[in-house]
């Protein structure tokens, strides 16, 4: 039996599955099916909530699990990536198994995906894992956020037709996989649904709400569409997290009716991991968002001035080598909050091998959007001390998770 104690050994351990970059050719579902088969399929004995979506899925994800635990079900989430640490990615009853009983549990199933002779990726490995954890621990629901689109995302392997689809807001991100239209995106988040699944979403561009029936009605599945509405409940929550609490309560109100003011007002304090996470650092306010596309830059800016109305504020911001192409559209949003701003870079690993746009690059975008004010430090901890010292009132930490993920032990 493979012996891990640690959250060290744990990825250690992990770090075999991560992909060297060498491998081409189209995402396909067959080596995850394959390893849920010789599993024994636990994600078919689980009833489980499947959020997928461009923005908003993770906090929709979170939302869902917390109201679900606070009416009193014993409730799974498994999200990616993660910020903190990665017993996030398998979450009971909004908490990740402390480090000892996480590390026995992968331990016990890293020997079982050994005899397999499969090689899954890193993410197949989590997501099977959180599948069959939740099994293990028999959890009421399991509520799974997709990695990456949906039709042929790990996470894509429940066959039961009492499985809840969710989709949340769709917009351009991930274009080189997913396509470059909202209906070919769109195609690709509505491969989550199976047949006769119920489906919930919001309402958006007819471009996704067209695929979305389509797909439906394909599958003889339902669609519940959230309809834009004032709900001076949620005054407490940012606009668009106000969205995404919107949808999750709907999900949850299909299954369990009418939730209390009491739940409701303790699923508002949901703690969510770099999703305008307010921290004091040396005496100074940080905001950390993992905001890195036009669509969630455009919420995070805007639930900034409706937060910080009158605060100055500095920047200090990294964007993956895969956002080139739409990284000055969203430095031009950014541009809006602050002349100021400070430009580091990541070299990172979770999933995957994760390399940020270069400095220097990132700075001549930073010229083009209007900033007055850019500095350079490709050492994140410098870069980081550069903001405290600053000035302004606010320091905005954005442009990617895995910068976020960077600073979990400096931060939090």
């Amino acid at each position: 039996m493979r012996h891990i104690t640690r959250f060290s050994e744990a990825h250690a351990s992990l770090a075999q599955y991560i992909p060297d970059g060498s491998a081409t050719g189209p995402y396909t579902l067959d080596i995850m099916q394959s390893l849920m088969q010789f599993l024994g399929n636990p994600q078919d004995k689980l009833k489980v909530i499947h959020v997928a979506g461009t923005s908003g899925k993770t906090s929709t994800a979170y939302y869902i699990a917390g109201l679900l635990t606070d009416v009193g079900y014993t409730t799974g989430l498994s999200v990616s990536p993660h910020i903190n640490e990665i017993n996030e990615r398998a979450q009971i009853n909004m908490a990740g198994l402390p480090e000892v009983d996480y590390c026995k549990e992968l331990g016990l199933f890293l020997d079982l995906v050994n005899q397999s002779d499969l090689k899954p990726s890193h993410f197949e490995v989590l997501v099977a894992f959180a599948y069959w954890l939740f099994d293990v621990r028999k959890v009421d629901y399991a509520v799974i956020e997709v990695g990456l689109g949906g039709l042929l995302d790990g996470t894509n392997v429940v066959s039961r037709p009492d499985k809840i689809g969710v989709i949340t807001d769709i917009g351009f991100d991930h274009m080189e996989v997913l396509g470059d239209t909202l209906s070919k995106i769109a195609t690709q988040k509505a491969g989550i649904i199976h047949d006769h699944n119920e489906v919930f979403l919001n309402q958006q561009a007819m471009d996704v709400l067209d695929v979305v029936e389509r797909a439906a009605q394909y599958h003889d599945a339902t669609v519940h569409v959230q309809r834009p509405h004032v709900d001076n409940r949620l005054d407490s929550l940012p606009v668009f997290q106000q969205r995404n609490f919107q949808l999750a309560l709907s999900v949850v109100e299909h299954i369990v009716g009418p939730v209390s003011q009491d739940i409701l007002t303790r699923a508002l304090h949901t703690y969510i991991p770099g999703r305008m996470e307010i921290i004091s650092y040396q005496g100074k306010t940080l905001v950390l968002d993992g905001a890195h596309n036009e669509q969630k830059v455009r919420a995070l800016v805007d639930a900034m001035k409706q937060k910080f109305p009158d605060q100055s504020m500095t920047l200090l911001v990294s964007f993956g080598l895969n956002k080139q192409t739409s990284v000055l559209k969203s430095l031009e949003l950014l541009r809006e909050l602050s002349p100021s701003i400070i430009i580091t870079q990541f070299n990172h690993t979770q999933d995957e091998v994760r390399t940020s746009i270069d400095v220097d690059t990132l700075a001549e975008h930073a010229r083009y959007a209007g900033f007055e004010s850019i500095s350079t430090e490709s050492d994140q901890a410098k870069a980081l001390e550069m903001l405290a010292k600053r000035d302004t009132d606010i320091g905005l930490i954005a442009g990617s998770f895995y910068l976020l993920e960077n600073y979990k032990n400096t931060l939090l």
